[in-house]
Order: structure tokens, then C-alpha cells, then sequence
């Protein structure tokens, strides 16, 4: 972790700096106010990659149906079915990693975030309080300091309802997008173990809320910032993820244009038949 040590200081000096700036505003919590600016400006910065990751499951998505056509095809001939997935994304000129090396590119950053607000590195961040709760404090620290709905616990239980609230509204968005999904095609073969992982992907969203109950309080913060960003930010993508009538070649024109000019066509050929009769 040594080699990371200039990064954590600069970083840890950045958060100073931005502190400086807020204390005319929040005072003895400009700190708490600081994580939670440096990790929407971090999210910002990542939002081109969170555009490219949307437009790559939506092109996975409209390639799904072809794909799955080309399994039942060459199912039985590996190598055949390579090349022509290959093929496909090639026609749509997009990769079988799209949408997946945005996201992982992503994790590195969250990372060293996160690793920065739990562990303090490169200042004295975690020495710093929000409304009087210590930034290097955990929850059962607080329980001790005047219970659940003490000065400091009541700090934490506003912290858990934002996250409980973000991770209930992120549940019920994933049901309300897996019941919109199309069923699989009968015959089509599913990867082992997929249903049971579809069942269970939702409720990781209540992961972030056990997690916060136990990692330093900066870090809870930094958690409930960027899961509310990240569910935002979804939300706001959603149109980029969705994927559009027919799969990439020339989009929708084509049959718009068709289904436009066919009634039409078919209207002067019955009014040329009226006046010809």
C-alpha cells in the first residue's frame, strides 16, 4: 500500500483545502461537508464511463435475441458460434465487453475513496466530527455515547434511513426492470445458477446498509453519498440503457419510414381505383 501513500497525501490534502473552503458554511462539520463534495466531483469526473457502460448493456440487450438465435443455430459447433457472435458485434460495431470495461474501470477509483475515508490516510480527516459524531467513530462507539437516540446515534440513524431509503427505492427499480424483461426463449439454455442470482442481485443494495454500521463514520458517508449518486445517475441513464426497437444497422428509421409511407401509398392506390371505376 506504500505505493499509494502519494496519492492518499494528496488526496488527504485536497480534502483539507476543500474544508478550508466550506468552514464559513458548516463549521466544525466543513469536513463531513467535504467528503461528501470530493465524492460527487469523483463521480462527476467518472460520468463519461457510466455513459459508455448504459450504452454497452443496451447494445448487449438488442443483441441478446441474435445471439440466442445463433446459440440454437451452432450450439453444437463452438467454434462456428464464435465466429459468428464475433461476426455480429462486429456488424454492430460494438465489443462482447461493452459495458463491463467501463465499470471495472471505475473500481479502482472507488476504492482508493473508500480506503481513504475508512483508514484516514494522508491526514486527519477521521479526527474531525459531523454534528458532534467523531468522522473515525463507529455506531457501537456511539450506542455507548447516549444510545440509539443519543446526540451521536441519532447522527447514525439519519445516516441508515438515507441509505435504507436509497436501497429500498434501488430494490423495487431492479423488480419493476426484471418483470419488464422479456422471457427466455423455451429451448434456450440459461447459465447454472442465474435464477437464483437474479433473486438475490436486488437485495445486495442492503449490503451498503450493514456495511455503514460497522466501517468509521467517514466512510458510512462517503457510502450514502455515492450509493445516492449511483442510483441517480441510473435513473438518469436509464433512456441510454434501454434498448431501441430494432438492433444496430440503421435504427428505427427504416421501419418508421416503411410503416409511415405504406399506408400512404396504399390510400392513393385505392383512390386511383375509385376514380378509376
Amino acid at each position: 500500500m506504500s505505493f499509494l501513500s502519494p496519492l492518499f497525501s494528496n488526496l488527504g490534502s485536497l480534502l483539507t483545502h476543500l474544508a478550508d473552503a466550506l468552514d464559513p458554511l458548516f463549521g466544525a462539520s466543513a469536513t463531513a461537508a467535504a467528503i461528501v463534495v470530493l465524492t460527487c466531483c469523483v463521480r462527476l469526473a467518472l460520468l463519461p464511463l457510466a455513459r459508455s457502460a448504459a450504452r454497452g448493456e443496451r447494445t448487449r440487450a438488442e443483441l441478446a435475441p441474435r445471439l440466442a438465435e445463433l446459440k440454437r443455430r451452432h450450439g453444437k459447433d463452438p467454434e462456428r458460434l464464435r465466429e459468428e457472435g464475433a461476426k455480429l458485434y462486429l456488424e454492430a460495431g460494438a465489443s462482447p465487453l461493452a459495458g463491463c470495461l467501463p465499470s471495472l474501470a471505475q473500481l479502482p477509483v472507488f476504492y482508493v475513496m473508500y480506503h481513504l475515508f475508512s483508514t484516514g490516510d494522508g491526514g486527519d480527516l477521521l479526527e474531525h466530527t459531523l454534528l458532534g459524531a467523531p468522522l473515525g467513530g463507529r455506531w457501537a462507539g456511539a450506542l455507548g455515547h447516549g444510545g440509539a437516540f443519543g446526540a451521536q446515534g441519532l447522527v447514525y440513524l439519519g445516516l441508515f434511513a438515507l441509505i435504507a431509503a436509497v436501497a429500498t427505492w434501488t430494490f423495487l427499480r431492479n423488480r419493476k426492470t426484471a418483470a419488464a424483461l422479456p422471457a427466455p426463449v423455451a429451448g434456450d439454455e440459461q447459465v447454472p445458477g442465474m435464477a437464483a442470482m437474479a433473486k438475490v442481485l436486488p437485495l445486495l443494495s442492503f449490503g451498503t446498509l450493514v456495511t455503514a454500521a460497522v466501517v468509521p463514520l467517514a466512510a458510512g458517508l462517503y457510502l450514502a453519498t455515492t450509493t445516492t449518486w449511483t442510483a441517480v445517475e441510473r435513473m438518469l441513464l436509464q433512456p441510454l440503457r434501454t434498448p431501441r426497437e430494432t438492433v444496430p444497422g440503421n435504427p428505427a428509421k427504416g421501419p418508421a419510414k416503411d410503416s409511415a409511407e405504406g399506408p400512404a401509398k396504399g390510400t392513393t392506390r385505392r383512390k386511383g381505383r375509385t376514380s378509376a371505376a
